[in-house]
């Protein structure tokens, strides 16, 4: 069996643990923001300032900590603006975690080297 280190303990986490972690960051009065949409430890790799304000979450400088907050546990590079419109929309890490976000035994099972073997990066 391929061991994958690089696939974050997070995902792991349930939406009580993602929401526990939010708390510990220094927003608890967002917890139920997290638990109520049903954000685990595999969606958070959708969290950002464009869908913060559907959970009710409407500070913009709370929003942009968050973000950052969850791209650095996630350990994804924030997306950048002067990019080229022919490189994929994340890195490396963040294109597999998007795959990985998906339910089910192929998600379960896919890791990080065999990600980048399929995609050829």
């Amino acid at each position: 069996m391929e061991v994958d280190c690089r696939a974050p303990e997070c995902l792991r986490w349930s939406s009580e643990d993602v929401a526990d972690w939010v708390a510990s960051c220094g927003f608890p009065q967002y917890q139920e923001c997290f638990t109520e949409n049903f954000i685990n430890g595999r969606k958070l790799i959708f969290v950002n300032c464009s869908n913060l304000p559907q959970m009710g979450i409407n500070d913009f400088e709370h929003m942009k900590e968050i973000s950052r907050l969850v791209r650095e546990l996630l350990g994804i590079e924030e997306p950048l603006f002067s990019r080229s419109i022919s490189f994929p929309r994340r890195d490396n890490m963040g294109l597999f975690l998007e795959q990985k976000s998906q339910t089910g035994p192929r998600g379960d099972a896919l890791t990080y080297i065999q990600f980048v073997k399929e995609q050829k990066l």
